[in-house]
Order: structure tokens, then C-alpha cells, then sequence
């Protein structure tokens, strides 16, 4: 009997190693649909992939990404399954503090499980960096992190993302990819005085977004969004950068454009075939954080 068991055991081995490799080559190109690597790699300073410091300035401080590298004392090596589908479901730590929701959790939350697990098994296949996380530089009160408790009770829904009965599977993937993966709303939304996207607004742009950037409307708005645009248009943005006036994209955007460039022809099309079905919002032309936080320029005019 003993003798079965380990026969067994050894025969079914090759397989759940055969698995890994999978779920590695899977998580890799999740990783590239999240644009991981944008924020956690501070290629300015001469970053190593992952291993975060990138700034983000913002009207509450400036924060700093995380290094997210398999490195057991300054990443995330000692990270168990489940304490990285916390992180990202719900925004805790390991350490049980809440994530700031300038880490994307707010959208990251609608990935399912085993696209988290499969971008976790990504991640550990790369090589560790030891290299310490830097503190955020945020003001009191901004700073005690248990605050976030109170931010989440009144902004933030927990995933995983439900596909839409009645809607075909492109259709679903296309939501799937623009609201949970590449979490496009995080930056292309405007978001009220206390940080929360304002969700009338979704994808409507915004005058504050990273870094202070304006942040152009996506929305089938003809007069400020991209409503004139073509299926076609949206997906030749997504590959190689172009407007349909001719323009290149810029700035955050080329980032991604690197990424958008590396999914398939599908996952492109179902990106553009979802946005197409976004309702038009006009642009989001009140940038109440400037007028909270007196973040002025000569020619802003608040109301």
C-alpha cells in the first residue's frame, strides 16, 4: 500500500510541476494588463524592475511605491496566498494596516482569485532586489493609516467582478480588463475632496490626475471625449500610440501604451468594443482638489 501511494505520489508530481510554469507565463501577462511594472519601477533614477520607489505626487503628499519582488526582508517573499488577495481584495497589509487607495485596490478588488494567484506566481519568478521601501512624506493627519478604515466604510465595494448576464464574453472581457486589470478609471476619473472617484463622472477625465496631469476624457462625450473615435481608432491607440488626428501619445500614457502594445488583438478589441459602450460625460472641468488643497495655476479658473 505504502508502496502504491508513493508511486502515485511521484507519477502525479510531473504534472503539478508542468502546471507552474502555466500560471507563471499567465500571471506575466496579467502583470503586463495591470501595468505593474509602471508604478513599481523607478526607471528615472535607474530603478530595478519591481522593486518600487517611484513617486507619485499628489495633493495629500507624495507616495512612494512599494518594491513588490520576491525578497523575503524588503518585499514580498514571505507573502502567503492569501495575504496577497487581501491586499489586493480588500487594501491590508500583511501586518493587518490599511493600504493608502493610491495603491489601486479600489479597482484591483474585481480581480479574481486566480488571476491574483497567477500574477502572485509572476512575481515570485522574478529576481528578488533587496532594496527597503521608502516612507511615504504625507502630513498629520493624512499619515495614521487606520483613517483608511473610515475612507473605506464610505467609498470602497469589494470585489471580485461579476460579468454582466446578457452581455457576450468579449463584452465581459472588455469591462473585466478596463475596470479591474487596467484599472483605467484610477487616473482617467475625477475624484472629489476627500480622494473617492467620483463615479458620475467614470473614465470623464480629469485636470488633477498623477503627478497633477490633465487627463483626457474617455467617454463617448463628441465634444471632450472620444466619441467621434472608431472602434479601430481606440485600438490603434492601444497599439502603437496614435490618435486618430495622427498624434502620438505622451507622458504616463506612452508608459502604458507599452504595455496595451503587448496584449493581444482581442483583449485590445474588447477594450475599445467596452469604451465604445461607456455613456458620454462631459469633461470634468472642476478640479476640486486645487480649490480644497489651493493647488493653483495662472490660468485655473475653479467654477
Amino acid at each position: 500500500m505504502a508502496l502504491a501511494a508513493l508511486f502515485l505520489l511521484l507519477a502525479a508530481s510531473p504534472a503539478a510541476t508542468a502546471a507552474e510554469p502555466d500560471a507563471v507565463a499567465r500571471g506575466a501577462y496579467l502583470a503586463i494588463a495591470a501595468g505593474c511594472d509602471n508604478c513599481h519601477t523607478d526607471r528615472a533614477h535607474g530603478g530595478q524592475p519591481y522593486a518600487g520607489g517611484l513617486p507619485l505626487a499628489t495633493p495629500f503628499g507624495t507616495f512612494y511605491s512599494p518594491n513588490i519582488t520576491p525578497d523575503p526582508q524588503t518585499g514580498i517573499g514571505k507573502w502567503t496566498d492569501a495575504q496577497f488577495l487581501r491586499a489586493l481584495r480588500e487594501g491590508v497589509r500583511p501586518d493587518g494596516a490599511n493600504y493608502f487607495p493610491t495603491f489601486p485596490y479600489p479597482s484591483f478588488t474585481l480581480i479574481t482569485d486566480e488571476d491574483a494567484r497567477a500574477i502572485k506566481a509572476y512575481l515570485f519568478s522574478l529576481p528578488a532586489v533587496r532594496q527597503e521601501n521608502r516612507p511615504h512624506d504625507l502630513p498629520f493627519p493624512i499619515s495614521w493609516r487606520f483613517l483608511q478604515t473610515g475612507w473605506k466604510l464610505l467609498f470602497f465595494t469589494p470585489g471580485p467582478f461579476r460579468p454582466a448576464p446578457g452581455r457576450s464574453a468579449a463584452d465581459n472581457r472588455g469591462a473585466y480588463l478596463v475596470t479591474a486589470l487596467a484599472h483605467c478609471g484610477e487616473c482617467h476619473t475625477p475624484r472629489g475632496a476627500l480622494g473617492a472617484p467620483n463615479l458620475d463622472g467614470f473614465l470623464a477625465g480629469t485636470p488633477n490626475g498623477p503627478d497633477g496631469k490633465t487627463v483626457p476624457n474617455i467617454t463617448q462625450d463628441k465634444a471632450t471625449g472620444i466619441g467621434n473615435w472608431s472602434e479601430q481608432d481606440i485600438v490603434n491607440l492601444l497599439k502603437i500610440g496614435m490618435t486618430p488626428d495622427l498624434d502620438f501619445v505622451g507622458g504616463a500614457m506612452s508608459e502604458v501604451v507599452k504595455d496595451t502594445s503587448r496584449l493581444t488583438d482581442d483583449d485590445r478589441r474588447a477594450i475599445a468594443g467596452y469604451l465604445k459602450t461607456v455613456p458620454a460625460k462631459p469633461f470634468a472641468n472642476k478640479d476640486w482638489m486645487k480649490i480644497l488643497f489651493g493647488y493653483w495655476t495662472p490660468d485655473f479658473v475653479p467654477l
